[in-house]
């Protein structure tokens, strides 16, 4: 047991459908999310959850098993983990952040000119 928060990163790709289009194999990784309990946000290139270490390493996992129970012959995902352990930061947070300075900056370059 990894006794850790993070915040995750996944693009989880079924390869091997009908169609090019994969949007109702993202929307049931979606229903899993919701069940999961976590924290959660999609994206246009994937999905974003946060949470301890190990219960997002198994709603990852249990993508994999539901692309695989619809049928998905195979399944690739690329991930990317965060941690943080001198302070909690969502990753809303985070983008927060980034906003904020942005904006300072808009009003700084807008004073200059």
């Amino acid at each position: 047991m990894v006794n850790i928060k993070c915040n995750a990163d996944f693009c989880l790709i079924p390869i091997g459908t009908e169609s090019p289009s994969v949007s109702s194999y993202i929307a049931e990784v979606q229903i899993l999310m919701q069940e999961s309990g976590l924290k959660y946000s999609m994206h246009s290139a994937g999905t974003t959850v946060e949470g301890p270490w190990d219960q997002v390493m198994d709603v990852i996992g249990r993508a994999h098993e539901l692309m695989h129970k619809l049928g998905v012959q195979r399944v690739q995902t690329d991930v990317r983990i965060g941690t943080r352990v001198d302070k909690h930061q969502s990753f809303e947070d985070k983008v927060t952040v980034v906003e904020k300075l942005l904006r300072e900056k808009d009003q700084a370059r807008a004073a200059t000119v």
